[in-house]
C-alpha cells in the first residue's frame, strides 16, 4: 500500500474532543478521593465500612449498566450519540452530587456518574480505534487514557487547591463542622461542570464512525469521511477491508453473535485483560489514598499533597507509553506491567508488615503508579479496541468493559474489608499474586497487535 498522507488536524481535533469522555472518566473517578475525607465526616459513615465502601464503589454500579448500555447505544445509534449522552450525564451527576445533603441522594447521583463513566469508557476508545489509521492507533486510541489520566490529576489539584489545610489530630466534629466539611467537598464535585458541559457541546460536532456508517448501508457518507482521514486510495482501501469484515453482518444488536465459536477465545481474552487491569490493586491508591497514606503515616493534608505527586507521576508516564506503545507493542508493555507491579507489591507488603513509614512508602507507590501508566493503564484499552470484530465491535466491547467494571467494584468494594482483615501488607501481597497470574495469562494468550488494520487483527485473531 502506498504512503498515507494522514489529515493529523482532522484526526488529532476528533480524537482529542472523543477522549473528552476519558478526561470526565478520569475526573469523576477519582474527585471522590479527595473529597473522601471530608463526605464521610458529613454523613457521618467514618465508623462504618459497609457505608463507607459502598460510597466510594456506588458509582461502579453505574459503570456497570452504563458499559452494558453502551453496546446498545452504539450498536443501534453509532458511537456519536453515546458520548453526547454520556456528557449530559456526567453534567448532572456533578451538580446533583455536590447540592446533595442526604446520602442516599449523594449515592443516586454518584450511580448517575458511574452510568456515563461506562458509557464513556467503553465508546471514546472505540470510536478513535475506528477512525485511526493502523500505523498510529496504538498513539491515538492512547490519547484516551492520557485524558483519562489528565483528569485524574485536574481532581486531585482542584481537591488539593479547594480543601482548606486540616490541624494535625482534627477530630470528626471538627472537620464535619469545618469548610471542608460542609462546602468543601461540594465544590470538588460542582468543579466537574466545565469540561462536562464543554464535551457536550463538542460531540455534536464531531462525525460519526466510518465503520459504524460502512456497517449500517451508509457507504458513501464513510468513504467521505476516510477520505479526509487519508485520502481518496486509503479510503478505497479501507473501504473494502470493512466491506469484506461486514459480509452477512446483522444490522440488528445480536448478542447470540457473541456466541460463534470462533469468537469464544477473543471474548475470553477481552474479558479477562479488562478485568485484570482493576484487580491488578493499582486503584485502591487512588480511591483509598487516605487509608494508604495515614498507614504510612502521613496527615490528611500530606495525603492531598502526595495524592498529586502521584498524579503527577501517572501524566508523565502515559505520555512516555504514548511515545512507546506502537514502537514496543501491546504484548510486551502488558507482560512488563504485570511482572513489574508484581515485584513493587511484595516490596510493598513487606514495608508495612515491617512498620516502615514515609517517604519509601511514597516511592514505591508512585514507583508502582509509574509502572501502571507505562503498561497496564493505556495499553489494555488499545488492546481492547482492537481485538473485536467490526460486526460485533460494539456489543462486545461492552462486554468487555462490563467485565472491567464488574472487576472494579469487586476491588473496591473489598479493599476496606481485605485491609480490616489482612492489613496493608496482607492486602498488597494478595495483589501481587494476581498480577502473577496476569502475567501468565498474557504470556499464552496475548498476541501482538501493533501495526496492523482491525480488518488484519480481525483475521489473524478469529481464523
Amino acid at each position: 500500500m502506498e504512503k498515507i498522507h494522514i489529515n493529523k488536524r482532522f484526526i488529532i481535533g476528533i480524537t482529542l474532543v472523543s477522549a473528552m469522555g476519558g478526561l470526565l472518566f478520569g475526573y469523576d473517578w477519582v474527585v471522590i478521593g479527595g473529597a473522601k475525607p471530608f463526605y464521610e465526616r458529613f454523613f457521618d459513615i467514618t465508623h462504618l465500612p459497609g457505608l463507607q465502601g459502598w460510597a466510594m464503589s456506588s458509582a461502579l454500579i453505574g459503570c456497570l449498566f452504563g458499559a452494558l448500555f453502551s453496546g446498545y447505544l452504539s450498536d443501534r445509534f453509532g458511537r456519536k450519540v453515546p458520548l453526547i449522552f454520556a456528557a449530559s450525564l456526567f453534567t448532572l451527576s456533578a451538580i446533583g452530587t455536590g447540592a446533595s445533603s442526604v446520602f442516599t441522594l449523594f449515592i443516586a447521583y454518584r450511580l448517575l456518574g458511574g452510568l456515563a463513566i461506562g458509557i464513556a469508557s467503553a465508546t471514546s476508545p472505540m470510536y478513535i480505534a475506528e477512525i485511526s489509521p493502523a500505523s498510529i492507533r496504538g498513539r491515538l486510541v492512547a490519547v484516551n487514557q492520557l485524558t483519562i489520566v489528565i483528569g485524574i490529576l485536574a481532581a486531585q489539584i482542584i481537591n488539593f487547591l479547594i480543601a482548606e489545610k486540616v490541624p494535625d489530630g482534627a477530630s470528626d466534629d471538627f472537620i464535619r463542622q469545618s469548610w471542608n466539611g460542609q462546602m468543601g467537598w461540594r465544590w470538588m464535585f460542582w468543579a466537574e461542570t466545565v469540561p462536562a458541559v464543554s464535551f457536550f457541546i463538542l460531540a455534536f460536532f464531531i462525525p460519526e464512525s466510518p465503520r459504524f456508517l460502512a456497517k449500517s448501508g451508509k457507504t458513501e457518507a464513510s468513504l467521505k469521511i476516510l477520505a479526509k482521514i487519508g485520502g481518496i486510495d486509503y479510503a478505497r482501501n479501507e473501504a473494502r477491508n470493512i466491506a469484506e469484515t461486514l459480509k452477512d453482518a446483522s444490522h440488528k444488536i445480536d448478542w447470540r453473535a457473541l456466541k460463534a465459536k470462533k469468537l469464544r477465545p477473543v471474548l475470553l481474552l477481552g474479558i479477562v485483560l479488562a478485568a485484570f487491569q482493576q484487580w491488578c490493586g493499582i486503584n485502591v491508591i487512588f480511591n483509598y489514598a487516605e487509608e494508604v497514606f495515614t498507614s504510612a503515616g502521613y496527615s490528611v493534608s500530606d495525603m492531598l499533597l502526595n495524592i498529586v505527586i502521584t498524579g503527577s507521576v501517572n501524566l508523565v508516564f502515559t505520555l512516555v507509553a504514548m511515545r512507546v506503545v506502537d514502537s514496543w507493542g501491546r504484548r510486551k508493555l502488558m507482560l512488563l506491567g504485570s511482572l513489574g507491579l508484581a515485584v513493587i507489591y511484595i516490596v510493598l507488603g513487606g514495608s508495612y508488615y515491617m512498620g516502615i513509614q514515609g517517604l519509601f512508602i511514597l516511592l514505591l507507590v508512585v514507583l508502582a503508579i509509574a509502572t501502571y501508566a507505562l503498561t497496564l493503564a493505556p495499553v489494555t484499552w488499545v488492546i481492547l479496541s482492537e481485538i473485536f470484530p467490526n460486526k460485533v465491535r460494539g456489543t462486545a466491547m461492552a462486554l468487555a468493559t462490563t467485565s472491567l467494571w464488574v472487576a472494579s467494584f469487586g476491588l473496591t468494594y473489598t479493599f476496606p474489608i481485605l485491609n480490616k482483615a489482612l492489613n496493608a501488607s496482607g492486602t498488597f501481597w494478595l495483589y501481587a499474586m494476581i498480577c502473577i497470574a496476569g502475567y501468565l495469562f498474557i504470556l499464552i494468550k496475548l498476541p501482538e497487535t501493533k501495526g496492523r488494520s482491525l480488518e488484519e487483527i480481525e483475521k489473524r485473531i478469529t481464523s
